[in-house]
C-alpha cells in the first residue's frame, strides 16, 4: 500500500465532508443545539455548582459533535449515487472510514473547544491539567466520531433512518454516564457507568478541569483508545462486507 496516497485519500474523504456535511440540519440540531439545550434544561432554575458540571457538559458536547456527521454521509452519499465514486479510491474502504472520522472528530473539536474558551471567559472555570484537556478533546472526538462512522455503516441509503437509529443508541449513554450526576456520587450503581464509553470521556475531563477523577487518567484513555480500535475496525468490516454484498 502507498502510504502517501492512502494519505491523501483520507485527507480529501476529509476536506470533502467538512465542505458538505459541516452545515447539514441534522449535524447543527444533533451536533450543536441538542446537547446545549439539554444542559440548560437540567441547570436552569436548579441551585447546581456550574463548575461541577461543566467538565460532564463539555463531555456531552464532544459526544453529540463528534458523533453527529458520520451518521449522515454514508448514507446520503450512497442515496445521492456518489458512494460508488468514492470506493475507486485505493484502499477505499479504509480511506473512507478514517476520512469520515476525521471530519468528524474536526468538527467535535471545533465546538467542544469553542464552548470551553466561552466558558472560561464567561464563568473563570479552572484548569487543572491543560494537556489533559488537549488529551480529552483528542481521545474523546476519535473515540466518538468513529461511533458516529459505525452507526453509519448498515445498508441503507435513507439518512434519516440512520438518524432515528443513532440516536437511539447515543441517547441513553447521557444519562448512565456521569453527566447529570458526578461519578463519585453514584453509590452501588457506579458499574452502570463503567459500561459506557461516555463515562471514561467525561471523567478525563473532570481530570483535566477540577483533578477530581473517579479512575486514573490512563484508565481513561486507555478505554478511550479502545473503543476507538473496536469502532473503527467494525465500521470498516461492517462497510466491506456490505460493497461486496452489493447493498
Amino acid at each position: 500500500m502507498n502510504l502517501r496516497l492512502f494519505v491523501h485519500s483520507v485527507l480529501m474523504v476529509a476536506e470533502k465532508d467538512m465542505r458538505i456535511y459541516y452545515y447539514k440540519g441534522s449535524v447543527v440540531i444533533f451536533g450543536l443545539l441538542f446537547p446545549f439545550v439539554m444542559f440548560l434544561t437540567f441547570f436552569i432554575g436548579r441551585d447546581l455548582n456550574i463548575a461541577l458540571f461543566f467538565p460532564s457538559f463539555l463531555g456531552m458536547m464532544l459526544f453529540f459533535s463528534a458523533s453527529s456527521t458520520g451518521p449522515l454521509i454514508t448514507p446520503w452519499e450512497k442515496r445521492e449515487k456518489t458512494y460508488e465514486r468514492l470506493v475507486s479510491l485505493p484502499d477505499q474502504i479504509g480511506s473512507i472510514v478514517l476520512g469520515d472520522i476525521l471530519a468528524g472528530a474536526i468538527f467535535g473539536i471545533m465546538i467542544t473547544t469553542l464552548v470551553w474558551i466561552g466558558g472560561t471567559l464567561l464563568l473563570h472555570l479552572q484548569l487543572a491539567d491543560p494537556l489533559m484537556l488537549i488529551l480529552a478533546l483528542v481521545l474523546g472526538a476519535l473515540a466518538f466520531a468513529s461511533l458516529g462512522t459505525l452507526l453509519a455503516s448498515p445498508a441503507t441509503d435513507t439518512p434519516s433512518n440512520i438518524m432515528m437509529y443513532s440516536n437511539l443508541v447515543r441517547l441513553p449513554l447521557i444519562f448512565v454516564s456521569g453527566i447529570f450526576i458526578p461519578l463519585s456520587q453514584l453509590g452501588s450503581w457506579a458499574w452502570t457507568n463503567e459500561l459506557s464509553p461516555l463515562t471514561y470521556l467525561v471523567d478525563l475531563f473532570h481530570a483535566a478541569m477540577t483533578g477530581d477523577a473517579v479512575f486514573p487518567a490512563a484508565v481513561d484513555a486507555g478505554a478511550l483508545i479502545l473503543i476507538s480500535a473496536i469502532f473503527i475496525v467494525a465500521a470498516k468490516v461492517i462497510q466491506q462486507h456490505n460493497l461486496i454484498s452489493g447493498r
